[in-house]
């Protein structure tokens, strides 16, 4: 808890006071322009991961940035940030993001081991499709990690068909107002991969081969 306080102080003495206009026209309102909704993980940063600054980025954290369909939980906090954020906001994007390593995946592959955590084991029932669909298209990968990419793969793309039940997405999507997006973020190189559609698979966010090689193939 001290390193927190110290933190805080930190803030108030050397951020706030160097960029007053920033905070002051921060305190008049939001109008963030994605919806990023990802995993409770505290090794995820979203401001840091994008390098975007307060003000940019409407946040909605879950465990395993699950997102319930729409009417699953009465009067859900997942339910109401969205339609906040697509209703109010009239954010343009909204991006789920998965992580690697992800306890909550890790929990979904082996219930057992959620006994004594049953809240948790019963908000993962928002990813059962996940789950049947690994147990039947990736049961015969025998390596766990492998196992365990492309259940965080698949939940982000299970996770967005929940938010299409939702009734603000549904509407802003069919008159074109908003886009979804499904990332996956590795923690230990930064990486973040991004389902394409045209390819059916994740595939790299950027090409980060250096600029003078894509030049050259340009």
């Amino acid at each position: 808890m001290e390193k927190i306080l110290a933190g805080i102080r930190k803030f108030q003495s050397n951020v706030v006071t160097q960029q007053p206009e920033m905070f002051q026209e921060l305190s008049k309102g939001q109008r963030p322009p994605v919806l990023l909704i990802t995993c409770s993980d505290s090794r995820i940063c979203p401001n840091m991961v994008t390098q975007s600054q307060l003000g940019d980025l409407f946040v909605l954290r879950t465990a395993g940035n699950i997102v319930p369909p729409y009417g699953a939980v009465q009067g859900g906090g997942e339910a109401a940030t969205i339609e906040y954020a697509v209703g109010a906001l009239k954010v343009e994007d909204i991006i789920v993001c998965g992580h690697s390593h992800c306890g909550a995946m890790k929990g979904l592959l082996a219930p057992e081991s959620l006994v004594n955590l049953p809240s948790v084991k019963s908000y993962l029932g928002h990813a059962e499709a996940t789950r049947r669909i690994v147990e039947d298209h990736f049961c015969d990968i025998e390596c766990e990690a492998e196992r365990l990419r492309h259940t965080i793969e698949q939940n982000v793309l299970v996770q967005l068909h929940n938010l299409r039940t939702h009734p603000q997405v549904a509407a802003a999507l069919k008159t074109g107002n908003l886009r979804l997006h499904g990332w996956v973020y590795t923690i230990e190189s930064g990486v973040i991969t991004t389902f394409d559609e045209t390819e059916n698979q994740f595939v790299e966010l950027f090409d980060r081969r250096p600029a003078h090689e894509l030049q050259a193939t340009a």
